[in-house]
């Protein structure tokens, strides 16, 4: 356990390229034109330029972090404390090298979505033959900060086994008078594209106390010069040395606490014990540190669940837990499964038990699941709120109702808040089934498919929300039955926060049409309360029947909607023909001056009809693939404002020309195979 993360932490490249095999950013050959994944040396770092990097535009996040509560009243698990133990987790996405900025063309891609019962994110990855100091993906920022959870960047100084050289370390940590340029350059870069802060891992060997002494200063240096939140791994001591403790102890308490914050978080190693724990967290709290800043370390990067965990030396039963934990690599959960079907199974059954309930984790298996432990946060604190139950990834792509593309995709920040609670289903009948599904969809990739059979009444938990109505506050939804003229059987219900389990019922009535159909209520007899629980009723008739129903979207917002306005100045950048009537084509243009959740990017048809490119809540995209539609001189693309209530603003336009006219189907010449600007 000792050896665990240094070396694995080393051969990162390798495991993530091996995971992520089908997708672009392993390819020899990428895309012309494709923007991708900062990372440096020390050096390199020194001399970054955000206005001298033509990708930088496309790797910064437009998602302000949100704030995050837990109402005690509905705390759906009695065994799980509030406001004691965190949850961080270690994630590879992809490889260090080539990782796409926004996105991809596959749905084959890690969609974290469990992010309410996650406290903060670390976005792992670097190697000695690639670069050391990663910032993450914009998208990975966009979701996790939709959801409250802040997100780090990841400095990773290898074993020397594996390619470390302690000079990194020294240039690292090297100071210019007062002033220490490498931590001014990873504060500029953490504000530049938006993300919160750094994980800090030191496993080369070398060192001394006079470079262990430096590097507890540079962190220091970080704490009073900037917010940014720096989470430490234990393997570098007092003297220098690397020797993990598995434990705070006195060898790296300087790099936690000394006189000050010089770490807001220790990650510590996997060796950890009972009696390690309890005394690192009588050392924190001695301290005036609370414990639960140190975070007990668990590999599952190739066991998941079926991992061995000594639970009780975190969490013991019935007493306050003893400090945080954190996971490293819990996307096994993805790298396992053997379908996207497959891979949401197993990740619920990672965060929630093998109950699939997190109001019920009582089991005789060792993995509970973290609803077990902690209870569920969530940021639907205010109006609006708006959910499509869109995960980030799919195999088509739909814009109110209508498929605008039909090819795999994956991009994070397009993913929604996903429900609260996965899954509560209370009946005295059959239970029906929920679950996210990719064959329907009413806004992106996904929709919420509720199935089975239908002999009892049904209630269907999903969020936790804080929502004030007054009123104008109006509630809609949309669905699909596949049956015209035919009862839905649906009802939303609402509890208040006066009264969090007494439910009010809004009965959706008959699906006039058997394709999407939308139902508003206004909420206005029940201003002057706030929302607390939003779910869904099923309502049985006299005999039992097969039932399915979608869900495609649910939104609380003020009436009347408006549309935002549209974006400005939409320009493209460059254009790059990878094949006869085939390019790449990077965008900016100027931010909408309302209130955006995001920004559709369309292609436009001479015969009138739109195929979805893309999105994002940022001011820049990269189109993989735009396709010349027959002999036109010219594409058009558009880019339209989606507000936070998903109402969409007119278009703002970019004409893209393409190199040559044919007369006869598609010229393979030269000529029309051209980059307008090399990368």
């Amino acid at each position: 356990m000792l050896d665990v993360l240094r070396s694995r932490g080393s051969v990162l490249t390798l495991l993530a390229s091996a995971a992520f095999a089908s997708l672009p950013v392993a390819h020899a050959d990428p895309l012309p034109g494709q923007p991708f994944v900062s990372y440096w040396y020390p050096s390199t770092l020194l001399t970054w330029d955000p206005a001298l990097d033509p990708d930088a535009p496309y790797n910064r996040a437009a998602v302000p972090l949100a704030s995050r509560f837990a109402n005690p009243d509905l705390n759906v698990n009695p065994h799980a404390r509030p406001d004691e133990a965190r949850i961080a987790s270690l994630v590879a996405f992809a490889p260090t090298s080539n990782n796409p900025s926004q996105g991809s063309p596959t749905m084959d891609y890690y969609a974290l979505n469990y992010w309410q019962y996650l406290d903060v994110l670390v976005f792992w990855g670097g190697s000695a033959g690639e670069g050391l100091i990663l910032a993450p993906n914009p998208t990975v920022i966009d979701a996790a900060h939709r959801n409250g959870v802040p997100v780090l960047g990841n400095v990773f100084f290898p074993p020397n086994v594996f390619g470390g050289d302690i000079q990194w370390v020294r240039d690292f940590v090297q100071r210019d008078g007062d002033t220490f340029p490498v931590a001014d350059k990873m504060i500029e870069a953490a504000a530049y594209y938006g993300f919160d802060g750094w994980f800090i891992n030191q496993e080369t060997a070398g060192g001394d106390a006079t470079l262990a002494a430096d590097m507890r200063d540079m962190m220091k240096y970080l704490q009073a010069n900037s917010d940014l939140r720096i989470m430490w791994y234990d393997a570098m001591t007092q003297t220098g040395a690397i020797n993990w403790q598995n434990a705070l102890t006195g060898q790296n308490v300087m790099f936690f606490d000394d006189d000050g914050v010089v770490s807001d978080n220790m990650f510590l190693n996997f060796g950890w014990s009972t009696v390690g724990l309890a005394n690192s967290s009588t050392l924190a709290t001695s301290l005036g540190r609370s414990p639960y800043e140190l975070y007990a370390g668990v590999d599952v990067e190739s066991g998941g669940y079926n991992s061995s965990v000594n639970w009780n030396g975190v969490f013991p039963e019935g007493s306050p837990h003893v400090t945080s934990l954190g996971f490293y690599r819990p996307e096994w959960a993805y790298n396992s499964s053997s379908s996207p079907s497959d891979f949401y199974t197993r990740d619920n059954r990672f965060w929630v038990g093998p109950n699939h309930d997190p109001s019920n984790t009582v089991t005789g298996a060792s993995w509970k699941g973290l609803a077990h432990y902690v209870p569920a946060t969530s940021p639907i604190a205010s109006l609006p709120f708006a959910t499509h139950f869109n995960t980030g990834q799919g195999n088509r792509y739909a814009i109110d109702g209508v498929a605008l593309s039909t090819g795999e995709w994956n991009n994070l920040s397009l993913q929604d808040i996903l429900p609260t609670w996965r899954w509560i289903v209370r009946g005295d009948g059959t239970l029906l089934v929920p679950e996210l599904d990719w064959s329907e969809a009413y806004w992106g990739g996904t929709s919420l498919k509720v199935s089975g059979t239908l002999d009892a009444i049904n209630d269907l938990m999903l969020y936790e929300t804080h929502l004030d109505v007054d009123a104008d506050t109006t509630l809609a939804i949309a669905y699909k039955t596949g049956t015209a003229q035919a009862p839905t059987h649906l009802q939303v219900a609402l509890a208040f926060e006066d009264a969090p389990s007494t439910f009010e019922y809004l009965d959706v009535g008959d699906a006039a049409s058997a394709d999407w159909n939308t139902a508003t209520f206004g909420l206005g007899n029940f201003a002057g309360r706030a929302v607390a629980v939003v779910a869904l009723r099923f309502v049985a008739d006299a005999a039992p029947q097969s039932y399915a129903i979608h869900v495609g979207s649910l939104a609380l917002y003020e009436s009347p909607l408006q549309a935002p306005q549209p974006p400005a100045d939409v320009a493209v950048v460059s254009k790059n023909e990878t094949s006869p009537g085939i390019a790449t084509v990077r965008l900016s243009w100027t931010h909408s001056s309302s209130p955006v959740n995001s920004y559709n990017v369309l292609q436009r048809l001479p015969d009138g009809s739109a195929i979805w490119l893309g999105g994002t809540p940022g001011n820049a995209y990269f189109v993989a693939q735009l396709a010349r539609s027959g002999n036109e001189p010219a594409s058009t693309i558009e880019v339209e404002a989606v507000s936070p209530e998903f109402v969409r603003s007119t278009a703002a336009t970019a004409s893209v020309p393409w190199d040559a006219i044919f007369s006869d189907g598609f010229d393979t010449g030269a000529a029309a195979v051209r980059a307008t600007e090399p990368r």
